[in-house]
């Protein structure tokens, strides 16, 4: 499986807005996103409710991966990939 880390840099971290922005997104990619830092077990990326409950605040390391799934590789690295690079921004894109 291919992870990779990103630092939260949304000042409120992913709670309200920047949440669901960043929920949308994982949507767009069609994959089973999880999410985890250290000492927490993995949520998914795909539900809002999950993401802002696992209280990732700002400046928070996170890893993005992907469970088990069909797709293939270099989509699965773009998509992490994509995810991570948006994580690095304040996320306020309203679409």
């Amino acid at each position: 499986m291919y992870t990779r880390k990103a630092t939260v840099a949304s000042s409120v971290g992913l709670h309200a807005r920047p949440a669901a922005v960043f929920v949308r997104a994982v949507n767009r990619t069609g994959l089973p996103v999880i999410l985890s830092r250290e000492g927490m077990a993995a949520v998914d990326g795909r539900s809002l409710l999950e993401v802002m409950s696992a209280d990732f605040q700002h400046g928070v390391e996170i890893e993005i991966g992907v469970s088990a799934c069909d797709a293939d590789v270099e989509s699965i690295r773009s998509a992490v990939d994509l995810l991570a690079t948006l994580l690095a921004t304040d996320l306020t894109d309203p679409s």
